[in-house]
């Protein structure tokens, strides 16, 4: 069985820079962090899907790059993947325990979709077997993305949850970060610096 874990970067994203840090720079910080968190799990391949152009120096060498208009909407990005199973996975989770990616796949056998909800709404990252089921029509910024996907689907059971995790949309978020946590370095340096 072939697996991807897409990192999904919008430039929406960058809104989440603290004061005194360049957004882009930010942007670019958290999006190679949450790429580091898929491209080291085993059994998975890394694809970084991206609405921000020059971003393809943060992947290792012969990772996918798929370019896609800001506002393209999830359903189409998953036709553009070539596997198995996908997860994406928002950019703006820098320290996302690659754990819970790891219980997007596993929750796939016994649901057509996975969600690992966001602490402060929408979701963090949402997985499925490819072509994507046809009922869904998956956002990862809706308020409610469970809700809406178990409205959308055939029966209840169609849908999963994961334990959620946190986004960081707006500079408040920043408090979520965990510094006894491993990983988000280049996010951590670029807030130590400012």
């Amino acid at each position: 069985m072939t697996r991807i874990a897409a990192v999904l970067v919008r430039q929406h994203m960058a809104r989440a820079a603290p004061p005194g840090v360049d957004p882009g720079k930010f942007l670019e910080a958290m999006a190679e962090d949450t790429y580091e968190i898929v491209a080291g799990l085993e059994l998975v391949t890394p694809v970084l899907i991206t609405s921000v152009p020059g971003l393809e120096d943060i992947v290792w060498p012969g990772t996918e790059v798929i370019t896609i208009a800001e506002g393209e909407p999830l359903r189409t990005t998953l036709g553009r993947l070539h596997a198995d199973q996908a997860a994406v996975i928002g950019a703006d989770a820098p320290d996302l325990p690659p754990l819970l990616i790891g219980k997007l796949f596993r929750e796939l056998g016994r649901a057509e979709i996975t969600v690992c909800p966001a602490a402060n709404g929408g979701a963090v990252a949402m997985a499925c077997a490819l072509p994507a089921p046809a009922w869904a029509d998956p956002d990862l910024n809706a308020h409610d993305v469970v809700k809406d996907l178990r409205a959308q689907a055939p029966g209840p059971r169609k849908v999963a949850t994961t334990p959620g995790w946190h986004r960081l949309r707006t500079p408040a978020d920043l408090e979520r970060l965990d510094p006894g946590l491993e990983g988000w370095d280049n996010t951590r340096d670029l807030i130590r610096a400012r």
